[in-house]
């Protein structure tokens, strides 16, 4: 992937609170496997580092299906991108997925 494509990937995310920024990581949450792996490349292509996986918990979906909700914690310590910035006027302290507003 191109960096300009998953830094506009990156972007939405962020637009979307499914990515924040917690001290010098970026945490992205997801319901989706497949959109983690979607976020590993965009870091790898930006020149970051996917620290860790882990599933954090079971949201529910309707009133009877549960699914995984995945945490992707990873490290973006390149000086050519502005992320962090873009965080900081349009990004969020909570994730999409958290209980606290």
């Amino acid at each position: 992937m191109l960096p300009p494509v998953a830094c506009k990937k990156m972007r939405t995310w962020i637009r979307n609170r499914y990515l924040i920024c917690s001290g010098n990581f970026f945490i992205f949450e997801t319901l989706d496997y497949t959109a983690v792996e979607r976020f590993e490349k965009c870091v790898t292509s930006l020149g970051g580092t996917l620290i860790s996986v882990n599933p954090i918990k079971r949201v529910w979906i309707g009133n009877h299906r549960q699914v995984l909700l995945y945490q992707a914690k990873a490290s973006l310590h390149t000086p050519h991108h502005d992320l962090k910035q873009y965080w900081y006027q349009y990004g969020s302290l909570h994730t999409r997925f958290d209980e606290t507003p």
